[in-house]
């Protein structure tokens, strides 16, 4: 969970257009790219030419806040003899929710508020909207076109830390009791895939295709800049980040026969050609002059930027059967990136099928991901009044004049090396046991530094050279200062069984045990240690709990459905393990017990109706506590690390119509 990354939006797809899900668990940048380090997710969405369903749901927490209410819908259609369409949409208002504790900040004693509650810690509140389409047509044998694509756009609203009455971050004629910055953040992702596949002659296929997506993300704000005083706006535009994409895909495969192998080998290679682009765009300049705006400062004209960059890649992979027992696999590619010059990743692997009922398989695969446009080149800089001085704070790129004088280097690839190792059993037609062991080892992760804090020789030193005569008190950026070991174990089981009485029951049980531990960490830069800088390029916090262990190591899931007549039962209930958040000061640490969580749901179907009533965590189950050195005064009731969050149960209702 290191701080930084760019993670896919995967919200932007509607549930209602989800046929299912597979997910492979070995390494794949072999095959698909450098973003396949530990596998690769692939979401199958529905095609079907027929049909469809409308259903609404509105639930709230037991508390009585974190009103929920969905609408969604997915149907399909024919074009023509030849082709299907698909389409889905959702949209959904949430109200926020609020478990925050009250304010006994010694900042906040005298204050009008001191000892009530105040600050916002929760749920956000969310508004929400999702197109999803899938569509093919086929012309002939040689030639099907198929293209997908999407459209959402989601509103969210979370708080900043509340400005009591007596701060210096307030003007009390405008706000005699206080206030609560609130964020708004709009994002808006868009995608589109197209595509013509097909047959060519002598058994070759062909599948040619270009996709483009976009990401925007707009920040505003409603607080206020003490710097402007009396005429400071109560709202703010802070600014716009955007990331980009456009790719181009051409890929080729087939069967082929060699008399020196008893089974056919399947080979099909390929080449893409990506184009990434990311920018930063500036707020308005109320937002950022001198203190900015209170809770989240803009981003400044000079932290403004647009960057872009390409790669190009081919790739190879060959399956066969060296036995009628013995399946391998292998994959290589190759990438040549703009910015960070070429790489080659490759993977083995096996399958072997003791009997119809035990098999074993096993992989081994080297991995490259470069680091994202957004981690070379976020730059983010706020200030802050202390005394009559502007002091400056920032995250800065790798490259940047501030960066290099406080030892950071330019970035560079991670590469890993992904082992995995499992055993398929099917001891019975209706149960099927899979158990997968894992290591990845990750060289040269890329993440945030640890915040560092600047005294005066430092200060001075940056602006000796070149800097400015700007107060920069502390800094970060990006680094590849360490690298990472994960060990796990997967199991999982499924057992389905039909009564004579028509009663169904599908049962699965998994097992999940994930560790990460730092393996190995860059010495601290000299000219830290040289200027007196008592942090480290990665402190304690970071090295054992964001790069290492947040989430629990340990979980265990047991899901059942039961269908009866028109009647359905479904249950889940997760044991998620205990876990600790790390502080910068082992004696701050805080372990969280281990916690069982029950969801059940029941529907019940009248024609083509089903009417469903559930909860989430019936039984109400929260994290504890944060100590007093972590809740901000007793503020932040709970951490943020909880795997199971902190809101408490959820109950709703949701009825739907199939045709």
């Amino acid at each position: 969970m290191g701080r930084g990354s760019a993670p896919a939006d995967l919200n932007a797809i509607p549930l209602s257009a989800i046929d299912h899900i597979e997910v492979l668990r070995d390494g794949a940048s072999a095959r698909y790219g450098s973003d396949a380090i530990a596998g690769v997710i692939n979401i199958i969405l529905k095609s079907a030419d027929h049909g469809g369903s409308i259903s609404s749901k509105y639930g709230q927490y037991k508390k009585g806040d974190g009103i929920q209410r969905q609408v969604s819908g997915n149907t399909g259609f024919a074009l023509g003899d030849n082709g299907t369409l698909n389409l889905s949409g959702e949209g959904s208002n949430n109200d926020y929710t609020n478990r925050a504790g009250d304010d006994f900040r010694t900042s906040s004693i005298g204050s009008t508020t001191y000892g009530q509650q105040v600050f916002r810690q929760g749920e956000p509140q969310t508004h929400e909207g999702k197109l999803q389409y899938n569509a093919e047509y086929s012309f002939n044998d040689a030639a099907e076109f198929y293209s997908f694509g999407g459209y959402s756009k989601r509103r969210g609203e979370t708080a900043a830390f509340y400005r009591p009455s007596n701060a210096s971050n307030n003007i009390a004629a405008i706000y005699p009791n206080g206030y609560l910055p609130l964020i708004n953040g709009t994002l808006e992702d868009t995608s589109l895939v197209a595509g013509l596949r097909g047959e060519l002659a002598d058994d070759w296929h062909y599948d040619v295709s270009a996709n483009y997506g976009k990401n925007t993300y707009e920040l505003r704000t409603k607080t206020i800049n003490t710097s402007l005083g009396l005429n400071t706006p109560r709202s703010f535009d802070n600014g716009t980040l955007t990331n980009d994409q456009k790719q181009l895909g051409f890929d080729l495969s087939r069967e082929f026969s060699a008399a020196w192998l008893p089974y056919p080998v399947s080979v099909s290679f390929g080449a893409e050609y990506l184009h990434q682009g990311y920018q930063i765009e500036a707020g308005q300049a109320e937002s950022y002059f001198q203190t900015g705006s209170s809770g989240l400062g803009g981003f400044r004209a000079t932290d403004a930027g647009s960057y872009s960059r390409h790669n190009f890649a081919q790739y190879l992979d060959v399956e066969t059967n060296l036995t009628e027992k013995l399946g391998v696999s292998a994959a290589v590619r190759h990438e040549d990136y703009s910015d960070f010059g070429s790489n080659v990743s490759g993977s083995l692997s096996a399958r072997y099928d003791f009997t119809p009922q035990v098999a074993l398989r096993g992989s081994v695969s080297t991995g490259f991901r470069a680091p994202s446009l957004a981690q070379q080149n976020f730059t983010f800089t706020s200030s802050q009044l202390i005394g009559n001085t502007i002091q400056e704070a920032g995250t800065f790129p790798a490259g940047s004049n501030v960066a290099q004088l406080l030892g950071a280097e330019d970035l560079k690839p991670e590469k890993s090396r992904n082992y995995s190792l499992g055993l398929v059993l099917q001891p019975l037609d209706s149960l099927t046991v899979t158990a997968d062991v894992y290591r990845i080892d990750i060289q040269d992760r890329i993440s945030l530094s640890s915040n560092l804090v600047l005294n005066n020789t430092a200060i001075n030193y940056l602006r000796s050279n070149g800097v400015g005569d700007i107060n920069y008190t502390s800094a970060r950026y990006f680094t590849n200062a360490t690298d990472t070991s994960t060990d796990g174990v997967d199991l999982v089981a499924n057992y389905r069984y039909q009564f004579d009485n028509g009663v169904r029951w599908n049962s699965t049980v998994g097992y999940n045990y994930n560790h990460t531990k730092v393996t190995d960490v860059k010495a601290n830069p000299a000219i830290l240690d040289q200027l007196g800088v008592n942090l480290v390029r990665v402190d304690r916090r970071e090295r054992i709990g964001l790069l290492g262990d947040t989430t629990p190591q340990h979980k265990l899931t047991l899901g059942n459905d039961l269908t009866f007549g028109n009647w359905a039962l479904h249950s889940n209930l997760v044991r998620y393990g205990e876990f600790t958040s790390y502080q910068a000061d082992k004696v701050n640490d805080q372990t969280f017990s281990a916690a069982w969580l029950l969801d059940l749901a029941v529907d019940y179907t009248l024609k083509n109706w089903v009417f469903t009533l559930g909860g989430d965590n019936i039984t109400d189950k929260y994290p504890e506590k944060l100590n007093d050195f972590s809740s901000s005064g007793g503020n932040l009731a709970y951490s943020t690390f909880s795997p199971y969050g902190y809101s408490g149960a959820f109950y709703y209702g949701k009825v739907t119509y199939n045709w």
